[in-house]
């Protein structure tokens, strides 16, 4: 059995450790994460060959169990089922800042798991797999340009605090979550009252110093027990196809992505990687890589697409459509489309649409949240949907997938705390959005 290291620390106050080597030793690295009473489990695993996908194949999971509290999970079945919408939430929140940290190219799956094995409510279990996430990378033999770490800050009577308590929670007029390496920010989510934007730069310059510690205490467990990383095989064009198409097609694709419509846009688009793909398909003949190589062209003028996208819009301050960088598209909205409903309002900017309606009921109808939290009573609900047919696509149509429930919470993050008090609106309000047309968030 292989020799259990623990390593801790503190995090806001609290103490933390973790243990590597006793637990999931089949996976390519292991952390069992123990911040005051919570304990979780990660672990994160890689397929030894990489895919053909054209995208990088990371999954994260967050796996809430019911145990963790001392609860037997509700329904017939009685036992977990389909993740809850915080473990949805607490799945993207970790794969945001974790995804940016591997190699460019990268197509070997791979999936790291957080299991809940037990909630202290006040250290929360969402910053603790944030942690093992990285941790397991950082000392696994997966390359991973981390670590990384995350942090809540909240503010109770002008007084920052890192991971506040429940209670410290409901005072706290800042809810913000901050992730990120030694040296910058690259994630941060939160709801708030109304706060200046010099006092949220301080909040988050104060979450990074938290992170600091906690990148630098990861780095001496790495050192103590990280394995060597294995040699990725990275999905890199070829390097004469790349100069080739840049040569030949760089103009044209900025025509191209500066076409204001978005149909037109898409079809001038199209017809740049069409006519390339017709110049390569003679020019390389019968050469016996022929399929791989027009891959790569596929990929090379993706690729420069993108590039003169972000090259306009920093360097010429022009939008792909032709706007400046403080030019609005054309904005209209208007009420009352629903004449059964308790209230609609139709929102168009440009070509992206939605149309959202309200509900009210009486407050007996409210969500009860029965989480690894304390089961609350949610009165106010935002939910969206994403159909194919606003963006002129087919595809399947069903439940809500990660996207539609994560963008859901961010319209419900920023209006809640505008949303009368139950005092002096005593009802439970839903707001669904239907996405009628996309260009752009």
């Amino acid at each position: 059995m292989a020799e259990k290291q623990v390593f801790s620390t503190t995090l806001g106050g609290r103490p933390l450790t973790v243990e590597i080597g006793e637990l999931a030793k089949q996976a390519n690295g292991a952390v069992l994460v123990r911040y005051g009473d919570t304990v979780v489990l990660t672990a994160a695993v890689a397929s030894k060959k990489a895919t053909s996908a054209d995208f990088f194949p990371l999954t994260v999971n967050y796996v809430e169990k019911m145990y963790a509290v001392g609860k037997v999970p509700g329904g017939f079945i009685k036992r977990e089922g389909r993740p809850s919408e915080t473990a949805t939430l607490t799945s993207r929140l970790i794969d945001r800042p974790i995804r940016p940290m591997f190699p460019e190219g990268v197509r070997n799956e791979i999936q790291i798991t957080n299991t809940v094995l037990s909630v202290d409510q006040d250290c929360t279990p969402e910053m603790a797999a944030m942690l093992g996430s990285s941790l397991a990378l950082a000392v696994s033999d997966i390359p991973f340009d981390g670590p990384i770490a995350g942090v809540n800050v909240g503010r109770v009577n002008g007084e920052l605090i890192i991971n506040p308590t429940v209670a410290q929670d409901e005072e706290s007029d800042i809810e913000l979550t901050v992730a990120g390496t030694a040296t910058a920010i690259n994630m941060v989510e939160s709801s708030a009252k109304e706060v200046s934007e010099a006092e949220m730069l301080e909040a988050l310059l104060f979450g990074h110093e938290a992170i600091k510690e906690l990148v630098a205490f990861q780095n001496e467990v790495v050192a103590a027990c990280g394995k060597e990383k294995f040699e990725l095989t990275l999905a890199t064009p070829n390097e004469e196809i790349v100069a080739t198409v840049k040569e030949r097609y760089q103009d044209i694709m900025v025509a191209a992505i500066q076409t204001e419509e978005k149909k037109a846009r898409e079809a001038a688009v199209e017809a740049v990687m069409e006519a390339a793909q017709e110049f390569f398909n003679d020019e390389l003949g019968d050469a016996a890589n022929k399929e791989e190589l027009l891959k790569d062209v596929n990929t090379a003028l993706h690729d420069l697409e993108k590039d003169e996208v972000r090259r306009l819009i920093t360097k010429e301050r022009v939008r792909p459509d032709g706007r400046k960088i403080d030019e609005i598209r054309p904005l209209s909205s208007s009420v009352g489309l629903l004449p059964r409903t308790h209230g609609s309002g139709l929102f168009t900017r440009g070509q992206t649409q939605a149309l959202s309606v309200a509900t009210l009921a009486p407050l007996g109808e409210h969500q009860v949240i029965d989480g690894l939290g304390a089961e609350d009573m949610k009165r106010f609900i935002h939910h969206y949907n994403f159909p194919n047919f606003s963006v002129g696509e087919t595809g399947r149509t069903g439940s809500p997938g990660r996207r539609e429930i994560g963008h859901g919470a961010l319209g419900e993050r920023a209006l809640k705390e505008v949303i009368p008090s139950v005092e002096d609106f005593p009802y439970m309000i839903r707001v669904v959005s239907e996405v009628l047309e996309s260009n752009g968030s």
